[in-house]
């Protein structure tokens, strides 16, 4: 840990929704160990930014240029007082530098079984898809350490799910996110 408190201070990061980030919010609202202490999306009109800022749990957007920028992006974390960083639905690759500051603390979540339907263009709908058009009958999530690449970090943690033969892409999603509640934040509680 690198800040003053006695709690592992978490940042989320995600570019839709944020159900993930609301779950992970309400799990480790009164953690003695845990805080979840910024919320960073790369979408201005992202909902997860107004469901941060709700629950009184401070938020930023940063614009995709500032991505790039090292000092921009290393002072923002350095003033809330980052140890880990974890992932939700964040859908750009996580820069070089950001990695080599937080060696194997970020974390990120796939809605599939890696290494099947991983990598670029591999989220949301399109992975659930990509299982259905396989006939698959297994899919699941996957919980996973952060690397240069899309996906091809060292799986953490896998939990799986029988794919049924009527579900479409759009059941299968809420049958992974469901997965996804469940498991999570009590993985990332884990690794502390």
């Amino acid at each position: 840990m690198t800040n003053n408190s006695n709690k592992v201070n978490i940042a989320m990061l995600a570019s839709g929704t944020g159900s993930n980030v609301l779950n992970f919010i309400n799990y480790f609202r009164i953690h003695s160990r845990i805080k979840i202490a910024l919320v960073i999306s790369n979408k201005p009109d992202a909902q997860v930014l107004k469901k941060a800022e709700m629950l009184n749990v401070p938020s930023v957007y940063i614009e995709k240029a500032k991505w790039n920028d090292p000092k921009y992006l290393l002072d923002i974390f350095k003033k809330h007082n980052i140890d880990f960083i974890v992932l939700a639905g964040f859908l750009s690759l996580v820069p070089a530098f950001l990695i080599q500051e937080y060696p194997n603390k970020i974390v990120n979540i796939h809605p599939a079984l890696l290494p099947k339907f991983g990598g670029k263009g591999m989220y949301g709908m399109n992975v659930h898809k990509a299982v259905i058009d396989s006939k698959e009958d297994k899919s699941g999530i996957s919980i996973h350490y952060v690397n240069e690449e899309y996906d091809k970090g060292r799986i953490i943690f896998q939990a799986s799910l029988f794919v049924s033969a009527n579900d479409t892409p759009e059941t299968l999603a809420k049958k992974v996110q469901k997965l996804e509640h469940e498991h999570y934040p009590r993985v990332i509680e884990g690794l502390f």
